[in-house]
């Protein structure tokens, strides 16, 4: 008889965002008094830019001539050179210099932070920050490096607390040392922008311990504060210890056209063996590639034009951040994120729980967020909103919320 992986067994529940459509489909069926606005999941709302859709058209309409049609492509990993020298030339914009060969193209953030596991030896000791974003957390359950769930933490994981008090980043940890460290910046859920002192202190302990960084950048470009680092790559010493994942969905609303890309330096090598080609590897092995029309989609977001529109939608997205920082800080809340991403973090009235918080809001402002507890023990507490909505709802949640207060 076939054997299944006994790992899933172990997982708590749902993963966190379908039991969060669970209640709301519940509650939806009850005929609500007022329509749903949704801040909780963090999809966009705005269409693609003019430029890129001028990229899909085009890139379509050649896939109707014999001549220009695209099969297979051939070049690295499924990655036609075109998106990858684009995305090299924008890292040198930034002062960041990164070869072509190091950039892998793909289908999303999510799915490289879960697959990059599979270069990795499952006895790894995997260090995760506290609140932090559940696929770092599922996938190493999945694949046996997170022990056993208690109720509240796996086992084996080392849980790196960010707190109010620490300003949302983590404390190097004591005793036992992570071979594997997931950093989030800006992060989600909490909103909090690492500093170039915060990521200097945990590359130099990586190196010194022969551990590997996975930060993920996904939110880059909404950092507004100058001298924020938009890349791990920015600071000295990260191409030996850290790998790189970034993403066009928030960036550029490629959340239903799926590409995003992970940046390993051929300096990273850890028992003898260079990541970078164990990745490509992996890549060449399970993956055939982001569809043709989606990379010259991509690859018009790094045009000069295609930077210009896509700031607009961001600066849209910050705008509405705003709005629901202010709008609940008036209520009494207190709030932090909002300036260098598009998630608001907001404490719970006292002596309430994330769910339960959650709740009162769905049910009496018909208004939809994302309870703190699903992102682990320190979220408890709190709630997670997201500035992806239509900017008139924004405004419209944030007064049905400040009511029931």
């Amino acid at each position: 008889m076939a054997k299944i992986n006994q790992n899933f067994l172990k997982l708590p529940g749902g993963y966190l965002f379908p039991e969060i459509g669970r209640r709301v489909r519940a509650f939806s069926a009850e005929n609500p008094p007022m329509p749903l606005i949704r801040l909780g999941i963090g999809d966009v709302t705005l269409p693609l830019a003019p430029v890129v859709v001028e990229a899909m058209a085009k890139a379509t309409a050649e896939m109707g001539v014999k001549e220009t049609f695209r099969g297979y492509c051939e070049e690295t990993c499924g990655a036609y050179d075109f998106l990858r020298f684009a995305i090299r030339d924008n890292y040198k914009a930034h002062g960041v210099d990164i070869a072509d060969d190091e950039i892998f193209v793909s289908d999303g953030a999510k799915s490289d932070c879960g697959n990059i596991g599979d270069i990795f030896s499952v006895d790894n000791v995997v260090a995760v920050c506290d609140p932090v974003y559940p696929v770092y957390v599922d996938t190493n359950a999945m694949a046996g490096r997170a022990g056993d769930y208690d109720g509240e933490k796996w086992t084996k994981l080392i849980y790196l607390p960010c707190t109010a008090e620490n300003g949302f980043f983590p404390a190097l940890p004591e005793g036992k040392v992570p071979d594997l460290i997931y950093i989030c910046s800006p992060n989600n859920p909490t909103g909090a922008a690492a500093t170039v002192e915060q990521l200097k202190l945990w590359v130099d302990y990586a190196n010194a311990h022969g551990s590997v960084i996975l930060f993920d950048s996904a939110y880059e470009a909404f950092i507004t504060t100058p001298g924020v680092p938009h890349s791990i790559f920015e600071i000295p010493g990260a191409k030996t210890c850290a790998i790189e994942f970034r993403s066009f969905s928030k960036t550029a609303g490629f959340t239903g056209n799926r590409c995003a890309y992970t940046v390993i330096p051929k300096e990273l090598e850890r028992d003898g063996a260079s990541l970078n080609k164990l990745w490509n590897r992996r890549q060449g092995t399970k993956f055939n590639g982001v569809p043709y029309v989606i990379q010259r989609a991509a690859e018009a977001v790094l045009t000069p034009e295609g930077q210009a529109q896509t700031q607009e939608s961001i600066a849209y997205y910050l705008r509405n951040a705003q709005v629901i920082r202010q709008g609940l800080e008036k209520a009494g809340l207190t709030v932090y994120g909002g300036v260098d991403a598009p998630y608001i973090w907001a404490r719970t009235p006292e002596g309430v729980g994330s769910w339960d918080f959650f709740d009162k809001l769905l049910h009496q402002a018909c208004v939809v967020t994302t309870p703190g507890a699903g992102f682990g023990p320190s979220g408890e507490g709190y709630i997670r909103l997201t500035a992806f909505g239509d900017a008139a709802a924004t405004q419209e949640a944030v007064e049905r919320i400040v009511k029931v207060l």
